[in-house]
């Protein structure tokens, strides 16, 4: 699928979706790995199998539902992805914008992006919660690479503030004050699905990162691309390669998941009801 095509995908998504929404969504997210639940939480007006939309991608990825719910939460009106796209499914770093463009012409306003994320920093502890404050990004490709449409945002962009500082100091003062830990760092983006060597977890470390995954920052830009603030949130479901004597099983990237769920979903919550 070339550039052009997705991006006409998208509007036919759009199209599809728009006239048959109950609830026109001003805040758009999108559940990581084993994180669904919160999806259970939203008061439904409408929802979408991915499957029948028309133009749209399909999730293959285990724990990924394949849902997009309107409705409302705390107080506000979403549209939520439970199941997003990966890289390693097949699909091309243009196709990965895809949601948040969709976002974009649904009339979005704000996007939280969460995901499941092995640990880096030292600190940190499986089941913790982490605010993503910037990325690395060493894939060499970006998601809006290719023809520029205007109605999503300009040729050129600036970065230096995808992960929106107001949201980020209101996550933390609803943490602060539910009593949620919360850490704040840096998310570095793999492409996977293999998980990182000990040797690629050393340099990301000496690079600055706290935290690994697999998916947020392909949707992260795009979403800096259509003038979308951006608050990311990473589940640390394992300590990354090489930090303990012992491999952690790949299972237990769904067991921390379903456990830290709640917690994930009551700072959501907090933070949409904390929203004007």
């Amino acid at each position: 699928m070339n550039d052009n095509q997705q991006q006409k995908d998208c509007r036919t998504a759009a199209d599809y979706i728009r006239p048959r929404l109950k609830k026109p969504p001003k805040i758009g997210i999108i559940l990581g790995t084993a994180l669904g639940s919160l999806a259970n939480e939203i008061t439904v007006s409408a929802q979408f199998p991915y499957r029948e939309i028309p133009g749209f991608l399909q999730a293959t990825a285990p724990s990924h539902a394949g849902l997009l719910i309107n409705g409302s939460l705390a107080g506000q009106d979403v549209v939520c992805m439970s199941g997003r796209f990966h890289y390693y499914e097949g699909y091309s770093f243009a196709q990965l914008a895809a949601p948040i463009q969709l976002f974009k012409l649904l009339g979005v306003q704000l996007v939280i992006i969460t995901n499941a994320a092995g640990a880096i920093n030292l600190s940190y502890r499986p089941g913790d919660l982490m605010l993503i404050s910037d990325h690395l990004n060493f894939m060499g490709a970006a998601p809006t690479r290719g023809p520029n449409p205007d109605e999503f945002g300009p040729r050129f962009f600036d970065v230096s503030h995808v992960y929106a500082p107001e949201l980020r100091l209101l996550a933390k003062e609803v943490a602060g004050t539910l009593g949620t830990g919360l850490h704040e760092g840096v998310y570095a983006y793999m492409t996977g699905p293999q998980f990182e060597t000990p040797a690629e977890i050393r340099a990301l470390r000496t690079l600055g990162a706290d935290a690994v995954g697999m998916s947020t920052v392909p949707e992260a830009l795009a979403a800096a691309h259509c003038g979308l603030p951006v608050l990311g949130i990473s589940v640390l479901t394992n300590m990354a390669s090489g930090i303990l004597p012992v491999d952690a099983p790949i299972s237990q990237v769904e067991e921390i998941g379903n456990i830290a769920a709640a917690d994930l979903a009551t700072l959501i919550k907090g933070v949409l009801s904390a929203l004007p």
